[in-house]
């Protein structure tokens, strides 16, 4: 019996351990000690995304006391968020008369990553957005879903120059 327990033990641990569905995954540290941005933060995930996409900006990082939805880290909401600006949005579409309509972190100016804990809070969050948007065509935008990333793009944007970041968030 006792010669069970052991790797009885070390499957255990190790079921423990992993990701499973939608779980974050560990990176190396970083440069100064710090965790390095992975591809299941929104940071991380913004970083390849540009890379693919050169015309996006990071341009804001939501935090529990900036987030205006008061969402990040609350239950079953997103775990990380960042905002960005797209330069191929002519500043016509997002002013009026001069007038900015638009502030730093609308997704109207480019877009936002939403980082959620599992796939299936990434899918309810997308549904609520599609179906709030879809109501007041100013803010209607592309929603795309990977996992437990939600990519929302303004909809200035046309539609080969969405697709081309759904490529991208499609290779992650």
């Amino acid at each position: 019996m006792r010669r069970y327990i052991l790797p009885i033990a070390a499957i255990l641990l190790t079921a423990a351990c992993s990701s499973g569905k939608g779980g974050a995954t560990v990176d190396a540290k970083g440069p100064i000690g710090k965790p390095a941005a992975s591809k299941t933060d929104a940071a991380g995930v913004f970083k390849a995304l540009s890379a693919s996409v050169s015309s996006a900006k990071l341009t804001w990082t939501a935090t529990a006391e900036n987030d205006p939805n008061h969402l990040l880290g609350r239950p079953s909401q997103y775990t990380s968020k960042i905002a960005f600006a797209d330069s191929q949005i002519p500043s016509k579409d997002t002013e009026l008369g001069g007038t900015k309509m638009y502030k730093t972190g609308d997704v109207q100016l480019g877009g936002s990553v939403e980082v959620f804990s599992s796939p299936d809070d990434a899918a309810a969050r997308t549904k609520y957005v599609a179906a709030v948007t879809k109501s007041v065509p100013t803010f209607a935008e592309y929603d795309y879903q990977h996992g437990a990333i939600v990519l929302r793009l303004s909809h200035f944007l046309t539609p080969d120059q969405a697709a081309a970041y759904k490529k991208a968030l499609d290779k992650l």
